[in-house]
């Protein structure tokens, strides 16, 4: 490599680690140093960034208090450690669940009609955020809502609220929750679908033609042919939802706002509220974060240990 085309990847690759310093690394460095302090931009604290001073250093104290302190802030997050942990449970099986079948039967329309289905399918996925709440709640209002008059008409009565009211829980789950769990897989399995769309176009026919040779019927063909070649989509779509569930925060802003009485309330919307609504502790609601982070990267390892196949096809 010649001197100009060295001082060449060196300027094309100044702008990259800029960038990546800028908003990467430096991002993470800073959330790291600040869920070491007890910070909040409303007091004045050292020369460095505001911390020390006012803003005192506190070491691991913000994740003491958040797994053994008695404040709101320490009990609303245990609580809402918990309602991320239900909220994934409930939706992930039923995401990638229903988009398996649903994949599998739009491969058996005919041609003309499958990207029509496909589209259809979609539509939820590339809506806004903000759009689609605004459609389910709606949908979820009471007494005129969409879902309240359809239950009318077939003669059911249905409940004095979908989104807030703490009394209505069914199996242990908060209605609430049960909602919002609807609404996201009403919007996120078209995603799945087509990634399982995408894996089924690759599994080679001749080993389905191999088991209906050897007289396996559809439910065979799929439990023993299928599901085992789909083994690494099925962990991409698991590993992808199961980081959206834990992140979610639009529709739980807008659908519930973590009420009612906490019962829908995230790990990221009390990072949010503690961060950015009350200010009371930015220093808690980094050490938050830098928890949701960890729970996030040994789940991701879990899945691939629990799901990695040792072939191809």
């Amino acid at each position: 490599m010649t001197a100009s085309q060295r001082r060449f990847a060196f300027w094309g690759l100044v702008p990259i680690l800029i960038w990546v310093f800028v908003f990467v690394l430096f991002p993470i460095f800073w959330v790291i140093l600040l869920s070491l302090f007890s910070y909040t931009p409303i007091r004045e604290g050292g020369w460095f960034l505001g911390l020390g001073g006012n803003n005192p250093f506190v070491g691991l104290g913000n994740y003491v208090e958040l797994f053994t302190g008695s404040t709101k802030a320490a009990r609303i997050f245990r609580q809402a450690i918990g309602n991320t942990f239900l909220f994934s449970l409930l939706a992930v099986p039923l995401s990638v669940g229903t988009a398996l079948p649903v994949a599998i039967a739009l491969e058996s329309v005919h041609e003309r009609v499958k990207s029509s289905f496909r589209l259809i399918y979609f539509l939820p996925v590339i809506t806004g955020s903000v759009a689609v709440t605004i459609i389910w709640q709606y949908v979820y209002a009471p007494n005129w809502g969409l879902l309240s008059q359809l239950m009318k008409t077939i003669g059911l009565t249905p409940p004095r609220s979908w989104l807030s009211d703490p009394t209505q829980v069914y199996f242990g789950i908060p209605l609430a929750m049960l909602a919002v769990t609807i609404v996201y897989v009403w919007v996120t399995f078209g995603y799945n679908t087509l990634l399982f769309i995408a894996a089924l176009q690759g599994v080679p026919a001749v080993f389905r033609e191999a088991a209906r040779i050897d007289g396996a019927n559809s439910w065979q063909e799929f439990w023993h042919i299928v599901i085992p070649l789909l083994r690494r989509t099925i962990l991409l779509a698991s590993v992808l939802t199961v980081i959206s569930t834990l992140q979610q925060f639009v529709l739980f802003q807008l659908l519930t706002r973590g009420g009612p009485a906490y019962q829908t309330q995230t790990i990221l919307l009390s990072v949010y509220q503690n961060a950015f609504v009350y200010s009371e502790n930015m220093g808690m609601a980094a050490a938050m974060s830098i928890f949701l982070f960890i729970i996030l990267f040994v789940l991701t390892i879990i899945q691939f240990r629990l799901l990695r196949t040792e072939w191809e096809y």
